[in-house]
Order: structure tokens, then sequence, then C-alpha cells
């Protein structure tokens, strides 16, 4: 990891090194917090972060179903990570990790009396899949492990605790030799990847699973309102992971992975085993939102002055 200067916490900026927790910190031992991964990029008139206040709605509603209370509002929130950046002074493309945690004060499993603390880091970060996935697409293992069903956990939350199916899917992938997971629903039918949500391109429909059991993608909906300007029929509807051997492209989708191909899934070879033309035109597209190149979505944009 690329260590920049500053990190905020509880509206003091710290330095890096010194941004620590008590080893009693409530979230470490029981797993209840929440946290959001957003990006900025360097644009054409300087740095902007993508999507600030929907990523910012999203970790204030991670914590309301988490039962945890939050002490800053979402204004407080966003100029946080504003004043974070100018404060940094980054050359680069940056990764944000706004983390909401229960602190040091109390043990046991009611997390009530345990403080609230708010921390915001910033690091310049590359391609999550790695620059070559970007271009040629990615090996992705079906997972053993099911995607968290709605009757044990919170799938609208993106908490901590949730990411340890996550962290299981991707080790198993990884040890197998794969670059990344698909997990299935308790049902059977296709959730999203460790980390990221899932397209297929059949018959040049685009379509991806519903939101039934996991995160309300902001990467998602932004494809998807790419697509739809592009011209390109959209469908979200349930998906077998045989439909994928069958499909004509795939992709994955996040903040982290962007838009990343897949060119294997389970050995089966996706497609002409590459990065498909309508998902090159979907990432161009994208790439182009996020980098202040498409006037249309500019909205989505909050420089750093």
């Amino acid at each position: 990891m690329k260590e920049s200067q500053y990190i905020w916490m509880d509206k003091e900026f710290v330095a890096w090194r010194d941004a620590k927790v008590h080893v009693l910190t409530h979230t470490l031992h029981y797993g209840n917090g929440v946290f959001e991964g957003t990006r900025a990029y360097q644009t054409p008139n300087g740095l902007a972060i993508f999507r600030l206040q929907d990523h910012t709605k999203r970790l204030l509603n991670s914590a309301k179903i988490a039962a945890i209370d939050v002490p800053y509002t979402q204004e407080e929130l966003q100029n946080a990570q504003i004043e974070l950046l100018c404060k940094n002074h980054f050359e680069g493309n940056v990764y944000l990790r706004p983390l909401i945690y229960l602190g040091y004060g109390a043990m046991g499993v009611y997390h009530k009396n345990s403080p609230v603390n708010v921390a915001i880091a910033a690091w310049e970060w590359g391609a999550y899949l790695g620059e070559e996935g970007l271009k040629k697409g990615i090996r992705v293992k079906t997972s053993s492990f099911v995607r968290n069903p709605v009757k044990s956990l919170f799938g609208k939350a993106k908490a901590v605790a949730n990411y340890f199916n996550s962290q299981m899917a991707k080790y198993e992938a990884v040890s197998c030799g794969f670059e990344e997971a698909l997990m299935l629903d308790d049902n059977g039918f296709v959730a999203e990847g460790s980390g990221e949500c899932i397209f297929i391109v059949r018959n040049g429909e685009l379509i991806t699973p519903p939101n039934d059991n996991s995160l309300e993608s902001i990467t998602q909906a932004t494809v998807i309102e790419i697509a739809k300007k592009m011209g390109i029929t959209v469908c979200q509807r349930r998906i077998s992971r045989d439909e994928i051997y069958i499909s004509d492209e795939c992709f994955f989708t996040g903040t982290a992975a962007e838009v990343t191909p897949i060119r294997e899934l389970d050995f089966r070879v996706i497609g002409s085993g590459g990065r498909g033309e309508v998902t090159q035109r979907l990432q161009d597209a994208y790439f182009d939102v996020v980098m202040g190149k498409n006037s249309e979505f500019a909205h989505y944009l909050t420089y750093i002055s």
C-alpha cells in the first residue's frame, strides 16, 4: 500500500503512522462496523471524487442498518473527505476508505455502550484486479461459500462482518490459481463476486442480477445508466452460473474493480476468451465518465479545489 501523509480521525488530521486504535476496540472483536470505498480521479480539471454524495449516503444507510448512531452529518463527512484530499496533495488517482467503527470503552456483545468513531483514509491506488486484467480479463472460480443470505445478515449494509464471507471466497479462489471468486446465493443463483457486481452479455442484451441479497452497487447503477444512454438493452434478473458459461461476454463492476472483463469461469472460456466488444465500449465510456470527459455525467463529480 502506498502511504499518504494524513488520515482523518474524528475531526483531526493524524499522521498516517500514528492513526491507531486500542486493542479492545469493540469492532475489532465483534465485527460491527461499516465502511465505504470511493474513488477520486485526476481529470483534465483536477482531482474529482466520483459520486461522493451517493457513497456517503450509503455509508450512513449502512450505519443505520447496523444500529450505529453516527455523530456526524452527511455534509460533515463529505467535507472531511474533500479536506483530506486537499491536505494530502495527491498526484495520481485516489481510493478513499471512510470507516465508522465502535471504539474502546465497553466489551461484550451488546454494542450500544461503545463509543462511535469515524476515520477516513485515502491513498493512491491503481487497478484493483490489475492493469492486465482490465485489458485481457481475469479468471474466476465459483466459490464453495454462498453469499450471506438475507435471513442471516444484512446484505444492504457495507458492513465489516459481511466481508469475512468475501475473504474466504477470495482466499479459496486465489489458492486454486484464479484471480477472483464468484458467489452464488442460497438458492444457487449468481449473487456477486467477493467485492464486485457481475454483468453478462447475451445476444446484445446486458444482464445483471438484482440486489435481492447483495449491496446496492453504485458502480452497477452507473454502468446501467451508461448502457441505456448508449442504446444497449439492459435487464436485471436472476442468472445461473451455467448461463455465464454460455454468455457472449462477462465482466465485474465495482468502485475498486471499475469495469474488469472475465475471460474464464470454472475453466470455461467466456465468449472469445478476452475483453468483448460491448465490455470494451462500456469500459471506455465508464472511464470517460469518471475522468470528467463526458459532460452528461459531470454532476457526479466533486472537484477538489
